[in-house]
């Protein structure tokens, strides 16, 4: 693949850039403004960002033989050439990027994770550097506790039943007023009424007793 080399990056032909997510001056020597664009290089970093779906905050791309020397850089840094970038893991997983740069092409890896950067390069294929520490798993937030829903609720099914039984003693003590007054026909089924009255008495009593256990249950849960 071809390389293209200009003195400053405002001298590259918009015609001739054809990668969307990057920019002439992002690719430039930071000491000199030049720039050499290697087509290859280039293409898999346009192909990283899209494998990626995340921008990529390059620190460093295209080196002058003079800056390169001042920053300390290698002698044969890939840098020079064209085909190398540090890339800030800012807004990556290193685990993730190093395994979707592997995936489009790219063979050498420098890791610095003091700086905050990761290393890409065409090749040989070979590392250095210190590998990044494992980032903390993100926990689900904390969500409160799900309420009972009230169809299904002991509260409700105790409060009811407690409630329909009163009522329906109370029922039981209208009717026994209007039996003893009816003929004498009715009056047999009082005593009835009688032990009826007691029934929806005891089920008023169970329906309370189930309302209050279901209360102190569900405040130990932190329900309430």
């Amino acid at each position: 693949m071809p390389t293209l080399t200009y003195p400053h990056w405002r001298d590259v032909p918009e015609s001739s850039w054809r990668w969307p997510n990057f920019s002439p001056a992002e690719i430039a020597c930071r000491g000199t403004g030049a720039i050499r664009i290697n087509i290859l290089a280039m293409d898999m970093l346009q192909a990283l960002r899209d494998r990626l779906g995340k921008p990529l905050i390059v620190r460093s791309a295209y080196r002058s033989p003079e800056h390169n020397r001042a920053v300390g850089g290698a002698p044969a840094s890939k840098h020079m050439s064209g085909t190398a970038f540090d890339i800030a893991m800012t807004n990556h997983d290193p685990v993730a990027f190093e395994a979707a740069a592997r995936a489009v092409g790219f063979l050498g890896f420098g890791y610095y994770p003091r700086s905050g950067f990761m290393h890409i390069d065409l090749g040989p294929a070979r590392s250095w550097g210190d590998p990044f520490p494992a980032r903390p798993v993100a926990f689900a937030p904390d969500l409160p506790p799900a309420r009972e829903v009230l169809a299904e609720s002991r509260t409700l099914r105790g409060g009811g039943a407690a409630g329909a039984a009163t009522v329906g003693a109370a029922g039981v003590d209208v009717l026994q007023d209007v039996f003893a007054e009816t003929q004498s026909t009715i009056q047999p089924l009082v005593p009835y009424l009688d032990t009826l009255r007691w029934a929806l008495i005891a089920i008023a009593l169970i329906g309370i007793v189930i309302t209050i256990h279901a209360r102190l249950d569900d405040w130990k849960r932190g329900q309430r």
